[in-house]
């Protein structure tokens, strides 16, 4: 059998925004991202634990119309160690909350884009 050459690690995750100015200022606030440059002129690598947040305009991948549909579930799952501090304080920033916390273990939330994503409990 022939081993795969590609690992098995998640290295980056792509996040479509339609402002990549706004967006790196507003997940810089929310993930406490230090600063860095916007690349290209439509991403920005925000250097994280585990796998690198990649904020992308997404020139490539746009329809006819120009756009770039968000992400309507959450497949991003960012970790906390206390679920409702994290609750009250994404409340506090005037975060669009999909839901309550559930099960005392994680909520969603919409970044000003549209994209859906989670906080979990670590």
């Amino acid at each position: 059998m022939i081993q795969s050459p590609i690992k098995n690690r998640i290295q980056s995750v792509f996040i479509p925004v339609r402002d990549i100015d706004e967006a790196k200022k507003w997940y810089s606030e929310i993930l406490d991202i230090q600063d860095g440059e916007v690349q290209f002129g439509h991403l920005f690598v925000a250097e994280m634990e585990g796998a690198d947040l990649i904020l992308d305009t997404m020139p490539k991948w746009r329809d006819e119309e120009g756009k770039v549909a968000p992400l309507n579930v959450p497949i991003i799952q960012f970790g906390t160690d206390d679920i409702y501090a994290s609750y009250a304080f994404m409340k506090e920033k005037g975060v669009e909350l999909v839901t309550e916390v559930e099960h005392g273990h994680f909520f969603v939330f919409k970044d000003p884009d549209g994209n859906m994503m989670m906080v979990s409990k670590c």
